[in-house]
């Protein structure tokens, strides 16, 4: 396992400046050099599990199994596609214009907006990462990955590799904290992403004002799960909600962070939760090579004093190993507004089931609130699900299950207002580094002689007919009918 090394203020420096000077030369523009990237980057996770999952195994003892499936398998297969798909992705467009304007070749051109920066979080560091890093190979521009000093491990892992598979003279890693990456932010990028809390997104945004650089934020936030129990089956229902609060022990940005059931209906979805708890054998969670640890003592004991705090009645977990940082997935129930389970995103193995007396009454508390990531709704009730469509914002919307929304490489991962803006995932992360430049290229009179005569109206001095031509071609007045 490499050591965790931070970067001088002056490494820094000069990494930023090989990085802009790379992009000044055009190395990164050739497809066939972003494919080469693309592909060195799949055989850096691939010929490298083992000590990926090291990683992992120090920072958060996450399970093998989670870490090649929603870590470092999507990674692979997301780069292989935006290899496979980069030259449909790339290639300029004709956009349709008025039958006049058709010789003057307007395009659409795809150019890369240059050097990105990418400040990413401690609890997915492979794929919140390395799915930016992809849409910036693949978009052209060099890159600086920031991951997260709380974890040190994976981080280590990412800074011995990169330089071993990638071209240091367009991405590189930078470790450190607080004052690193307060010095990255003084830099001017072209484009930053950024994936954590809003706490820290509104510092980022501050920095980022002062170049006009623009953003992709990705944020979190509290996701509701409404459950519908009149026209969904329960034991289905609480042993997904269950196994999404497992993931990671909680530690998601997509994870359900609090269920609201109509209150007639709570007592069976309680049972439907002990029958999965058990199922799922959370009782041994805490000595299972299933589950993982939280993050650090600082989040672990963060999760203990809101479990302190709660006034909602446990009715599955609980339990704790403050050695190996351990929480066993704990649910709550009668969970009233106010609770400290309810006052921030709970980013942990914490479920609190808030009551309610009927649908309606669930929506507008949803939207009384910060809009979420993501949305969950089990119900087969067609109306509900229209209206949740209408009447909500989030930035995902997903139907009787969680999480499993991520796994589909097509959709487009985003949040909106307190949950972020701004797009990823294969062309959505492209795009988001992709500047759309138009460009046109008119004919001069002397090669296509119609065309300055066309244009010969919007010379002065103006007269009656040639302002009447010209409002006519800007759209402003019909054409006489004479003309017609």
């Amino acid at each position: 396992m490499p050591d965790f090394k931070i970067n001088t203020t002056d490494e820094i420096d000069a990494a930023y400046n090989t990085l802009q000077a790379t992009f000044r030369a055009g190395t990164t523009r050739p497809l066939a050099w972003r494919k080469h990237q693309l592909n060195q980057l799949v055989l850096m996770l691939r010929e490298n599990i083992e000590s990926i999952v090291q990683g992992f195994s120090v920072d958060l003892r996450k399970p093998p199994a989670e870490v090649l499936t929603g870590e470092i398998g999507p990674v692979v297969r997301r780069a292989i596609q935006s290899a496979a798909q980069l030259d449909a992705w790339a290639s300029d467009e004709s956009p349709q214009v008025r039958e006049w304007q058709r010789t003057w070749s307007p395009t659409i051109l795809k150019r890369p907006k240059g050097v990105v920066l990418v400040i990413s979080p401690w609890n997915y560091p492979i794929f919140l990462s390395l799915q930016p890093v992809i849409g910036a190979i693949s978009a052209g521009c060099p890159a600086v990955l920031k991951p997260s000093e709380i974890g040190p491990g994976v981080s280590s892992v990412l800074a011995d590799l990169f330089p071993k598979y990638l071209d240091p003279s367009a991405y590189r890693i930078i470790n450190g904290g607080v004052p690193e990456t307060t010095h990255l932010l003084k830099l001017k990028w072209d484009h930053i992403t950024y994936t954590g809390n809003g706490t820290v997104a509104r510092i980022v945004a501050r920095a980022a004002a002062e170049h006009l650089t623009p953003l992709t934020l990705e944020l979190g936030g509290k996701s509701p799960v409404i459950i519908d129990a009149n026209t969904t089956d329960l034991k289905i229902a609480a042993k997904r909600v269950l196994w999404g609060k497992t993931l990671n022990a909680g530690q998601i940005c997509v994870a359900p962070d609090y269920a609201l059931i109509l209150r007639s209906a709570q007592d069976a979805f309680v049972e439907a939760i002990k029958e999965a708890a058990v199922e799922l054998r959370l009782d041994g969670a805490l000595a299972s090579d299933s589950y993982s640890s939280i993050i650090s003592d600082g989040h672990y004991m963060r999760l203990r004093s809101l479990m302190t705090k709660s006034l909602g009645n446990v009715v599955v977990g609980g339990s704790t190993d403050d050695a190996k940082r351990r929480i066993t997935p704990t649910v709550y129930r009668d969970v009233k507004e106010g609770d400290s389970l309810l006052e921030g995103e709970i980013f942990g193995p914490l479920l609190p089931i808030v009551p309610v007396d009927d649908i309606r009454q669930a929506i507008e508390y949803i939207n009384a609130h910060p809009h979420p990531l993501v949305l969950y709704a089990f119900t087969e009730d067609a109306e509900l699900k229209q209206a949740l469509r209408d009447e909500t914002k989030s930035g995902g919307l997903h139907f009787n299950d969680v999480v499993q929304h991520m796994s589909i490489d097509t959709l487009p991962f985003s949040g909106v207002g307190e949950s972020g803006y701004g797009s990823q995932a294969l062309k959505y992360t492209y795009d988001e580094y992709t500047q759309l430049r138009s460009s046109v290229d008119i004919p001069l009179a002397s090669s296509v002689d119609r065309d300055e005569p066309r244009l010969s109206a919007r010379y002065p001095p103006y007269t009656p007919a040639t302002t009447q031509v010209m409002a006519v071609r800007a759209g402003a007045i019909e054409a006489p009918a004479a003309a017609l």
